[in-house]
């Protein structure tokens, strides 16, 4: 029997970004807690008391989305200046460079066995990573306007991305097609993600909504906003009476965009961030909102919890990052992954039980919304502001060929040797390890130590200014001959229409 449930608390916040957070990310054993801001740093901070926190240099523009890999030995990020960085989250902060995308990456996203990398770009497109190669795959286009979010399944097999096309669309990452397309006329979606059994997706709604999908009837499940019935109208959309949609009790849940939503792994709860300044926790087994969470100053920007539920984090305009304690009923993260992986099953019909599985409520005497507002008890919170230490990524490794990622350093070989082999970096982070090195940053070179005659860096420079040209001239490239194809594709079926007309009349 579940045991009660305890109202969500404010556990810690941290003080080091300059500027808004964009994206926070916990690490698989959520120890480590790494941020994204639009000073341009990346953070990586230690959920214990009294440890530092490591600022990460190397980004050009605005950071705006961070993701620990699955097995917690690298960290990719994307930015606002069109590459993506792939990091050893260690002291020394090593890092490899990708350039492909043609205008501002808005996220980054891993595959569940840590294979592969998802990006969506400004650039209209999603493209996808081999980890193991740290090399470019393929683009997925379809998107006609900036798209602001790409997610894999929890099995790899499907990719979900949102755009402010104001479409969200579902791609098979086998055939590299779109199987699926959810669209709106009113506003676009800014974050979307699949719940832990992959069957549903979450879309953050720039129109103030959220919405649950499910992604194997292309049925809209749930709607929290008050003018569902004329959505439906309005969208053609024919709700099966068998599915059932569940509302909120309220007429609206936030008054301002919605801009991030997380599941918890349980699958049960959904936390979402606003621009109206609070987070809001779903319960999702019965359709309704259970919490209003107070503590930013203004807008809330993103949301996420810790891949055990124990712990969520958020980020804002603020430029705080604060730690909340969820206090739900103790999960047994393994034993939910292992129940949701035998539920990754697309032949049968689905039905609301499959798709959330029901536990009792440990909650169902809590009637109205329970509002948290805990300003006034942050100020005893500890370590609000660490030390921070500065980690320059001087030695990164920049790869620009969109088809064949050539490594201009022998230092991708490094960050490969930790993808491949993770027991380097819990090694080196070990704490009979870190006893033998030193603990400031001195062991990394200054401008003045670096032997490099200013001729040769003059003539790199402007050999990757020309590289970076021609990847994206072929990008673009790539992109008109996707346009051309589907073209091509629409004209034939145009034309065998217009035979198998012309045979019947005949």
């Amino acid at each position: 029997m579940a045991s009660a449930l305890e109202d969500p608390a404010l556990e810690r916040y941290f003080k080091g970004h300059k500027a808004a957070i964009t994206s926070v990310d916990f690490s698989p054993n959520g120890k480590q807690l790494a941020t994204a801001s639009w000073d341009t740093f990346l953070m990586l901070w230690n959920c214990k008391p009294q440890a530092r926190a490591f600022r990460y240099v190397g980004h050009k523009d605005v950071v705006t989305s961070v993701q620990f890999s699955p097995l917690g030995n690298l960290l990719a990020s994307a930015s606002r200046d069109r590459t993506v960085r792939l990091w050893i989250p260690d002291k020394r902060g090593k890092s490899s460079e990708f350039k492909a995308h043609t205008a501002p990456v808005r996220s980054v996203d891993f595959s569940a066995d840590g294979q592969f990398l998802a990006t969506a770009s400004e650039d209209k497109s999603i493209k996808v990573w081999n980890m193991y190669r740290q090399r470019f795959l393929y683009s997925l286009y379809r998107h006609t306007h900036w798209v602001r979010c790409a997610k894999f399944s929890p099995d790899g097999r499907l990719i979900v991305s949102c755009s402010e096309d104001k479409t969200i669309k579902i791609w098979d990452t086998t055939n590299k097609q779109c199987v699926n397309n959810f669209s709106d006329s009113v506003g676009f979606a800014n974050f979307v993600d699949f719940n832990p059994n992959g069957t549903c997706i979450a879309s953050a709604g720039s129109d103030h909504t959220v919405k649950i999908w499910d992604v194997r009837v292309n049925k809209l499940l749930q709607h929290y906003q008050g003018w569902l019935s004329e959505y439906c109208e309005r969208s053609g959309i024919e709700m099966d009476p068998e599915f059932e949609i569940r509302r909120s009790s309220v007429s609206t849940i936030h008054s301002g965009g919605v801009n991030c939503v997380s599941f918890h792994p349980s699958g049960n709860y959904l936390i979402t961030a606003s621009s109206d300044g609070t987070l809001k926790i779903l319960d999702l087994l019965e359709g309704r909102l259970i919490y209003t969470l107070q503590g930013h100053t203004g807008p809330v920007f993103t949301v996420s919890f810790s891949k055990g539920g124990e712990l969520f984090s958020s980020g804002g305009a603020d430029a705080q990052v604060l730690l909340w304690r969820t206090n739900f009923d103790d999960l047994n993260c393994k034993d939910m992954i292992k129940r949701n992986l035998k539920r990754l099953h697309f032949d049968a019909s689905p039905h609301l039980v499959d798709i959330y599985p029901r536990t009792p409520h440990p909650h169902e005497g809590k009637i109205e919304t329970v509002e948290i507002n805990p300003k006034l008890e942050v100020i005893d919170l500890q370590t609000s502001s660490p030390p921070v230490v500065d980690v320059l990524s001087f030695d990164s490794t920049t790869t620009t060929d969109t088809t064949t990622v050539r490594t201009l350093a022998d230092r991708s070989e490094e960050i490969s040797g930790y993808f491949l082999n993770p027991s380097l970096l819990s090694s080196e982070c070990s704490p009979t390890s870190l006893k033998k090195k030193t603990e400031d940053m001195s062991d990394l070179p200054s401008e003045s130590q670096r032997s490099i005659p200013l001729a040769v860096t003059d003539a790199l420079e402007h050999i990757m200014e020309q590289l970076n040209v021609l990847t994206q001239t072929v990008s673009i490239l790539e992109q008109r001959l996707t346009l051309t194809e589907d073209k091509l594709k629409d004209c034939l079926e145009n034309q065998q229409r217009l035979f198998n007309v012309i045979q019947q009349k005949s």
